[in-house]
């Protein structure tokens, strides 16, 4: 199979990931499908404790094992309360800015009747009715779901069925451009566990058995600060989170690079590592770019606050306006799937 195929592969499995509702806690059946796709492409991958997915792909040193991570786990909220007008209070899953959260329609998937559809709208959102609309400042207090449901009340809304502790789910709007961008909500991180399943696929169809063991680990609960603290196999020395590049002001990523990460808001990355990564991008001419993430956090930053000694590092595909309706590129997709097989085998 030529190479490009595998981009085609990782963008069409990122769009099917994306599709699946799973924000950090509720993340069955994302998970169930990420299994699934593992065990299609040959593998014999288990279901964690948690609720993450592990596989083992082969290797031939067991005693220097690399672990490759990336979470399926998004932003979202959680009923907090039902209103007396039927419409729902939410506290925030992660970093879910009440900014980037307006106006955008959601699912209310409640745990005994089914999933019901709505909005993320300012409390009184018109602009004809409302005259602090510009100047209220957005935040999720200020902020309701309104249920396409025909529920005014309290009453009528519970008996929908709908309860506090109920997972709220933001459509992604995902849409790939004839010119290579892919956009989308989510895309931190779903748009790496494609490029694993990519990678994955590689050494399968390639028969290829690369140096050192490798393992995948599919986390569900990074987003909220401890996807990465369990579930480290024997023999792991080294934890590479496949995590988002970071792009904006005072950082040289570009969307259609990979990001090699020297340092996030917890700390340097270990030195061997970062500048393994480094050679092995400008061995192989990929287009790569090296950055200090100033408000971030990883898998393998987890990994070591949780205890373990292993060596860790960071790369991405370069993903723009994080956290908010995110952009890519194919061409990071192919520089980070790249580097995984330069550095890795």
């Amino acid at each position: 199979m030529e190479k490009k195929n595998y981009i085609d592969y990782i963008v069409e499995e990122t769009k099917k990931i994306l599709a699946i509702d799973s924000p950090s806690g509720y993340t069955k059946e994302v998970a169930e499908y990420v299994l699934g796709e593992y065990r299609a492409l040959g593998y014999e991958p288990k279901l964690t404790v948690k609720g993450g997915v592990l596989v083992a792909l082969g290797g031939k040193n067991k005693e220097d094992t690399v672990m490759l991570e990336a979470h399926i786990d998004t932003l979202g909220a959680i009923v907090t309360e039902i209103k007396s007008n039927g419409r729902l209070k939410v506290s925030p899953i992660g970093g879910m800015n009440a900014n980037n959260a307006e106006a955008e329609n959601c699912r209310v998937a409640t745990r005994f009747s089914g999933t019901f559809e709505g909005t993320c709208q300012l409390s009184n959102a018109s602009v004809h009715v409302n005259g602090d609309y510009s100047d209220t400042k957005r935040s999720w207090d200020e902020m309701e779901i309104v249920l396409d449901e025909k529920a005014d009340s309290r009453e009528e809304t519970e008996k929908l069925g709908i309860m506090a502790g109920d997972f709220v789910c933001f459509d992604p709007r995902t849409t790939v451009t004839k010119t290579g961008y892919i956009k989308s909500r989510f895309l931190d991180d779903k748009l790496s566990v494609g490029i694993l399943l990519g990678y994955a696929k590689y050494l399968k169809e390639e028969n290829i058995t690369t140096e050192r063991m490798v393992y995948q680990h599919i986390t569900v609960y990074e987003e909220v600060g401890h996807g990465g603290a369990a579930s480290i196999p024997e023999g792991v020395t080294e934890v590479i989170s496949v995590d988002m590049g970071c792009v904006g002001d005072g950082l040289s990523c570009k969307e259609t690079q990979v990001s090699i990460c020297a340092k996030d808001s917890r700390g340097p990355y270990n030195y061997d590592v970062v500048t393994g990564l480094i050679k092995a991008a400008k061995d192989n001419d990929l287009d790569f770019a090296v950055d200090v993430y100033p408000y971030y956090g990883s898998d393998a930053d987890v990994a070591l606050t949780a205890g373990y000694d292993v060596r860790h590092g960071l790369i991405g595909a370069g993903v723009y306006a994080s956290h908010g309706y995110e952009r890519s590129h194919k061409d990071g997709v192919k520089n980070t799937f790249e580097l995984l097989r330069a550095y890795l085998g």
